[in-house]
């Protein structure tokens, strides 16, 4: 629990940082889609289901066997290439005015977010 926990508030506030400083960007380019404010239930449900699968998928087995922190950065970088890639490239597919740019972002962030999460919580937990 206290593993999850970590990997839940690492990546909410590594997160937070790359929300809120390309906020204009996503508003320049989405502005028209956005809510005026954010419902967040649906976010907090997003991060306790991604923290969850995160842990399961990634962390968990990698605390485990003992992986080397070069296979936690990789399987962290797949299993965020392979989530953020379905909610982009099926926004991609399926709204009129999606934006490319934001779907080659968006994925590649979330890529990076998790492979770094992963190494994180892996490496304190190995403390």
């Amino acid at each position: 629990m206290i593993t999850y926990i970590t990997t839940l508030g690492v990546f909410l506030v590594i997160d937070a940082v790359w929300l809120f400083s390309t906020a204009g960007l996503y508003k320049a380019k989405l502005g028209h889609l956005m809510a005026s404010t954010p419902n967040f239930v649906p976010a907090a449900l997003f991060y306790l289901i991604y923290a969850a699968g995160l842990m399961h998928f990634v962390i968990g087995p990698a605390i485990k066997s003992g992986a080397s922190l070069m296979h936690v950065a990789l399987a962290g970088a797949f299993f965020g290439l392979v989530a953020y890639a379905t909610y982009d490239l099926t926004n991609h597919a399926v709204m009129k005015e999606w934006p490319v740019l934001i779907t080659i972002l968006d994925i590649i962030w979330g890529t990076i977010l998790t492979s770094l999460v992963s190494c994180i919580v892996v490496w304190i937990a190995r403390f």
